[in-house]
């Protein structure tokens, strides 16, 4: 008790001092596991506990601008579906956000602020997401993107250009090959391209430490919460800190029962870590067996998608990373980006980051930012 206590009152604290923050940093010494966790360290703080010591710099994923007003609204598809999206209305052109696997629209939150300056903003949650309408016969690339496009033309009503991150970058082109002509562009943010259809899938390391996981923990008895199975069954935990998971995973664990129906909150871990729990209450896991048995594409391929967008395009790469085990620690490989751009053709542009992060919007905003904005220039 104690120890909570002490845990609730650290995290009031770090929240306060840094909630801007950008960057985070670990070191973490856990039942004399040691892990290092190496980024731009911006602040640190030291705490003690009986059992462990951590330095800590914190991330924060909030939008903090009071001068922002940004709504939440639901609207109803003409089949009966909700679409829920936040909007921050603005004197520019209209941008689509849609985001990636576990997330929802806020994930844009940290974004949006800087977008606002030249654009009037929608950022939806896609099926099974947050708000939106929860059924599993909804969780495909065309039924969800055939959703968007209507949602373009019935409540954006203007040019748009699409953006979106990871499978949501899949969606946004989807909606860029098949949409009307409101659609003026395109940005396709780290898009797991070939993977996600069964081109080494299962050496991917979407598959090994999202959807395999994810799968089992839908086929197990469910005698945890999702939090604790995930850390105790992460492929990056495996590689990196496999001795000080468990630990984690207890403590995880831990917590979702003190906190029953709340957002399981490890301070102590980087945010990359653990943004997706953030989310994960909202979101339906069904969507990601879609992903897992690769049914999610429902007979579209890649190599088609890709050859019928026409209007420009930005493909946002996040550098290839592979473990010395052959597993990509990334979306999609350099080969996989260019074989991509390629299909695409003389519309599409390829700009890769200097690091495999793949949330770039998050990580290396201003490149997000220019890709956006370059359609400025071409007359939005």
């Amino acid at each position: 008790g104690k120890t909570d206590e002490v845990f609730a009152s650290a995290t009031s604290e770090i929240n306060k001092i840094y909630s801007s923050l950008k960057q985070a940093s670990l070191k973490l010494d856990l039942s004399n596991n040691k892990f290092n966790f190496s980024a731009e360290i911006k602040v640190s703080v030291v705490l003690y506990t009986d059992n462990f010591k951590i330095l800590f710099s914190y991330h924060s994923g909030k939008m903090e601008n009071e001068t922002i007003t940004l709504h939440e609204t639901r609207e109803i598809s003409e089949n009966g579906n909700v679409i829920n999206y936040g909007e921050l209305e603005g004197d520019g052109p209209a941008l689509l956000l849609i985001h990636g696997q576990m997330a929802s629209w806020e994930d844009y939150a940290s974004v949006i602020p800087e977008l606002h300056e030249n654009w009037h903003i929608y950022a939806i949650d896609v099926y099974g997401h947050g708000e939106s309408t929860h059924k599993e016969e909804l969780y495909y690339l065309d039924v969800n993107g055939n959703d968007i496009i209507w949602f373009i033309e019935n409540v954006i009503k203007q040019e748009t250009v699409v953006s979106g991150h990871s499978n949501g970058a899949l969606t946004a082109a989807y909606v860029a090959a098949y949409g009307s002509e409101l659609v003026k562009g395109v940005v396709l943010e780290d898009p797991p391209v070939f993977s996600t259809q069964g081109e080494n899938w299962e050496n991917s390391f979407a598959y090994l430490d999202t959807y395999k996981p994810l799968h089992d923990y839908i086929s197990s008895k469910q005698t945890e919460c999702w939090e604790a199975y995930y850390f105790r069954h992460c492929y990056w935990g495996e590689l990196f800190m496999k001795d000080s998971m468990s630990g984690i995973a207890n403590y995880a664990q831990h917590y979702s029962e003190k906190h029953p129906g709340e957002e399981v909150k490890i301070f102590f871990m980087p945010a990359s870590a653990t943004i997706t729990f953030h989310y994960v209450k909202q979101y339906d896991m069904l969507y990601g067996e879609h992903f897992y048995d690769l049914t999610w594409n429902n007979g579209i391929t890649h190599e088609q998608l890709l050859s019928d967008i026409t209007i420009p395009c930005i493909y946002l790469h996040a550098k290839e990373n592979v473990a010395d085990n052959g597993v990509y620690l990334c979306a999609a490989s350099r080969e996989q980006a260019e074989r991509a751009v390629a299909l695409i053709g003389d519309n599409a542009q390829l700009i890769e980051t200097e690091d495999s992060n793949h949330d770039i919007h998050g990580t290396h905003t201003q490149i997000y930012v220019d890709a956006i904005n370059s359609f400025l220039k071409e007359g939005m």
